[in-house]
């Protein structure tokens, strides 16, 4: 592994991750998206990276799921990215922000047009009777919309994870694996402080 600490840790996973891209046989930007709710309690679910630059990770989901409500309710949270056939992982831990309204319709826009009903026909996280009530709430939508423009929910957008920590983990022989933590200060409204770098014992 060439010197981690020498550079940006923003920079590393985005060499990282171009990577995965080329190793992974699927979603090398799944990652495991850890929240606690307003009492404490964790919760931890796969998600997908759907942008990264120096503000933080971003992915978009319900915020009425049960992950939005936490992500609302404690906006401290944790992501996990695994790469098996790399040996590596790259563990984030952060503030919880949400995205501009600009970002969200973007991507919004930008996804198929079923997904952008069933964004309207989910309702994420709730008991459904049977498979037929989501089918039919994805019809009822679909006939709304017929085929104009369909418009991001009130209820769904996107979370930028602003990172406090970093860590990037290589797998070595005899579990003597290399760890190298980035740590910042991250206080609401302010920019981010500059990284201190540690290599942690295995």
């Amino acid at each position: 592994m060439s010197d981690l600490t020498e550079r940006d840790p923003f920079d590393t996973f985005a060499d990282w991750m171009a990577e995965a891209e080329r190793s992974e046989p699927n979603d090398p930007n799944a990652m495991a998206l850890a929240t606690a709710d307003a009492h404490g309690v964790p919760s931890v679910r796969m998600v997908l990276l759907k942008g990264v630059d120096p503000r933080g990770f971003v992915f978009y989901t319900n915020t009425e799921s049960r992950k939005g409500e936490q992500l609302l309710a404690n906006t401290n949270a944790a992501l996990c990215f695994h790469w098996k056939t790399l040996k590596r992982q790259i563990r984030v831990e952060g503030a919880v922000e949400t995205v501009t309204d600009a970002e969200a319709d973007a991507y919004f826009d930008s996804r198929p047009r079923d997904s952008r009903i069933g964004a309207w026909a989910s309702q994420q996280s709730r008991p459904m009777e049977g498979r037929w009530e989501l089918e039919k709430r994805v019809a009822q939508f679909a006939a709304k919309f017929a085929i104009g423009h369909v418009p991001r929910p009130p209820h769904w957008t996107g979370f930028r994870i602003v990172p406090r920590r970093i860590e990037f983990w290589q797998d070595r022989p005899f579990r003597l694996h290399e760890r190298i933590l980035f740590t910042r200060e991250v206080m609401a409204g302010q920019p981010p402080g500059g990284w201190t770098t540690d290599r942690l014992f295995p």
